[in-house]
Formats: C-alpha cells, structure tokens, sequence
C-alpha cells in the first residue's frame, strides 16, 4: 500500500517524526542532568526548547499521519492506526502542558521530569504501535516488482 501523503514515493510521515522524538528523548536527558543537580539553568533551557521545538515538529508530522490514517481500509490497521494518533496527540498533549509548566517555572526551580519520562513513555508506546502497522501490515510499504524470470539459454 503506498501512502498518499508521499514525495517522489517516499511517505513524508516517517521522514518528519523523528525529530520531536529525538527533541523529547533529549529533553529527558536534560531533565535528568538538570535534576542531579548538574546542569544548571543551561541545560534546563535546553530542556524547554527541545519540548517546544518538539511539540511544533510533532504537530507537523501529524497531518501527513493524519492523511496516511484516513488512507487505512483493513479494519485492524486502521485501529492501530487510530491507536498510534490517540497515543501521539496525548504525548503532545504532555509535552505542551510540560511546556507551560516550565514557562510559569522559576529558572532554578526542578524540572517537570515526570511529565517528561511519561511523554517518552507514551511515543515510545506509539513507536511501537508505528513499527507494527509498517513491518507486520506493510502501511505505506510500496513492494518492489518481483524479478523477472531467468530465461533459458
């Protein structure tokens, strides 16, 4: 099945999510650096521009994601599928609200390291839900044509 929402057969949702991924797991690695009491006011900064950043890239891959999701016929896929966007706009939904935490935060003050580690929780859950539709179902997968015949000399 080839994704509709694609660029020169290339599906543009996988290409987009692996920033806010890679920004929130950053993220948790700052938070943590910042609460052992390592990182100072830096790496909490770091922290909160990675969850914002995150946040406005994941919003952008979700609407080829979005396009993809409404393409989904076989009624099983389409429910991971369904599952996959209801676990990612709550993992949006936990980095914004981890954002607005941060901003009324003082500059010292502990990072929201709970809502972070629960964020990554849930995309790693989605990541999983993900890989499933593409490496089990074959979502947005556009099979090579099979070789031709070897003829007989």
């Amino acid at each position: 099945m080839r994704s509709p929402a694609s660029f020169k057969g290339h599906p543009i949702h996988p290409m987009l999510v692996p920033l806010p991924i890679g920004l929130w797991i950053f993220a948790l690695v700052a938070d943590v650096v910042t609460w052992s009491g390592r990182g100072g006011e830096t790496w909490a900064a770091a922290a909160r521009i990675a969850v914002a950043v995150g946040v406005a890239g994941a919003l952008v891959a979700a609407l080829p994601g979005l396009i993809d999701l409404l393409s989904l016929k076989d009624p099983p896929v389409r429910k991971l599928g369904l599952w996959h966007m209801a676990l990612n706009l709550a993992a949006v939904a936990v980095f914004t609200w981890n954002f607005w935490v941060r901003w009324q935060a003082a500059p010292a003050s502990e990072p929201p390291l709970l809502l972070t580690v629960l964020g990554v929780a849930l995309i790693g859950v989605s990541g999983w839900l993900g890989g499933e539709m593409v490496y089990v179902h074959g979502v947005a997968v556009e099979h090579a044509p099979s070789p031709p015949e070897a003829r007989p000399r």
